[in-house]
């Protein structure tokens, strides 16, 4: 972390916290998000300033398709079964957007202000009602091919420049057996 980064933060009243040192479970619950949201969708190719308006319309399009129209369960409590293995209880699935507006309804019910300002609620159900899941999923996959085939040449050259050259080791690792080495290298990986 650099000072502009920390400068950054406190000017936005942001809290830093640290995960303990060589304790890779600290950080789970956000790498698990990275794993279901992030590399799911853009992949772990490398990108530049070139696929930010791209990145930037596949986020705004994730982002609808993750809180608006993907269920998730949640556990809820833990049972035995009958041999006494523990087993875990989950809701009914859910979007994250029922999820809070049941809670916004409970605190309004209990006299509440509620959570969910009227106008943004308002927006959010016009969204729901004139986004169609399929095309926003096909929209999805349009921005994902064109990022694949902006950045899948360039994430190439790079891991080729830092990673082991294969067909190298595999020429070595054949004369060390004994066997001839074959001449033909690694056909490319097909673009579908």
């Amino acid at each position: 972390i650099n000072r502009d980064l920390i400068a950054w933060l406190h000017e936005r009243d942001i809290e830093q916290t640290r995960s303990r040192p060589y304790r890779k479970n600290d950080q789970a619950t956000v790498e698990s998000r990275n794993n279901h949201v992030v590399r799911r969708h853009a992949f772990y190719y490398r990108y530049t300033a070139d696929e930010l308006d791209l990145l930037n319309e596949l986020w705004e399009l994730v982002r609808v398709k993750a809180n608006l129209f993907t269920p998730s369960k949640k556990p809820i409590a833990r049972e035995s079964t009958r041999d006494g293995r523990p087993r875990r209880v989950y809701d009914r699935p859910r979007t994250p957007w029922e999820r809070l507006k049941e809670f916004d309804d409970q605190d309004r019910a209990a006299g509440g202000p509620g959570f969910i300002p009227d106008d943004k609620r308002e927006e959010i159900e016009r969204t729901l009602a004139t986004v169609n899941p399929a095309e926003l999923v096909r929209r999805i996959h349009d921005i994902q091919d064109r990022l694949e085939d902006m950045a899948a040449p360039r994430t190439a050259r790079l891991a080729r420049r830092s990673g082991p050259d294969m067909a190298y080791l595999n020429k070595t690792l054949a004369r060390i057996a004994g066997v001839e080495p074959e001449d033909n290298e690694t056909p490319p990986a097909d673009k579908d």
